[in-house]
């Protein structure tokens, strides 16, 4: 049985795309067979792994509408064992024109249903906002990845992600649960970086994974290229860091 993995934060530029792109390929290094589904209708997700979002044939926003099917659009990256289903600027259009459809927070469940069995893990990433695709990624999910970033605001944008969450659990997905908080961008030099992961840890507790993602260039610089972190440089602590979450993930399946 696939576990689908949601990566969402309404707030931007906390490496929550960069953490499912890594997370996903360093799931597939260890031969897992993994589904990497990008939801952002900037497409970062997409070209991370190496694919031309300006010269798809279709996007999840084609499967939304009905347009084609899962097999129509999946694509397989450089990556061994790696899946994408990509994304591009049609999606924009998504919040506004879906939501008139029938049921539109289950499109995404629907859409996808019968797809997803030869996948060990499907990693979700969401837009950074808890709109109807981030809805969407939540009523499939089994469970929930929130990236935080070490910062004054971050705890903040994180209880109103947890109440997203829970009116997600008590009207669309009773099963879904947070797979853990993940701190990102963390210098251990900052006295404020510091302060915000004992206040997470003092709050959440055992619901923060051991693995931290430091602040390092080679996570910044490897999209760029088209690779994830660890086809670019696999010595970085960038991407030993993200090798140490998936292996936390996996001995928790």
């Amino acid at each position: 049985m696939s576990k689908i993995i949601a990566i969402a934060n309404q707030k931007g530029g906390v490496a929550k795309t960069t953490t499912a792109i890594n997370l996903a390929a360093s799931l597939a290094v260890a031969e897992k067979e993994v589904l990497l589904i990008d939801l952002d209708p900037q497409g970062n997700a997409t070209s991370g792994v190496g694919v031309n979002y300006d010269t798809l044939g279709g996007s999840v926003y084609d499967l939304l509408i009905g347009r084609k099917t899962f097999p129509d659009l999946k694509i397989k990256t450089k990556v061994p064992h790696l899946d994408l289903l990509p994304s591009n600027i049609d999606l924009v259009g998504a919040e506004v024109e879906l939501t008139r459809m029938e049921d539109p927070e289950t499109l995404l469940k629907k859409v996808l249903d019968g797809f997803l069995s030869p996948y060990d893990y499907v990693i979700i990433d969401c837009p950074p906002s808890l709109g109807f695709l981030t809805l969407n990624s939540l009523t499939i999910a089994n469970s929930l990845l929130i990236p935080l970033q070490c910062e004054y605001y971050a705890l903040e944008g994180l209880k109103l992600l947890l109440r997203t969450m829970e009116l997600v659990q008590k009207s669309l997905n009773p099963e879904l649960v947070i797979e853990g908080i993940l701190l990102t961008m963390f210098d251990n030099r900052n006295n404020l970086n510091n302060q915000v992961s004992d206040e997470v840890h003092t709050h959440f507790a055992d619901q923060v994974f051991k693995s931290i993602i430091p602040r390092n260039i080679t996570l910044a610089e490897a999209p760029s290229h088209g690779q994830p972190v660890l086809f670019y440089s696999a010595v970085s602590r960038g991407a030993q860091a993200y090798l140490a979450l998936a292996k936390e993930i996996i001995q928790k399946k």
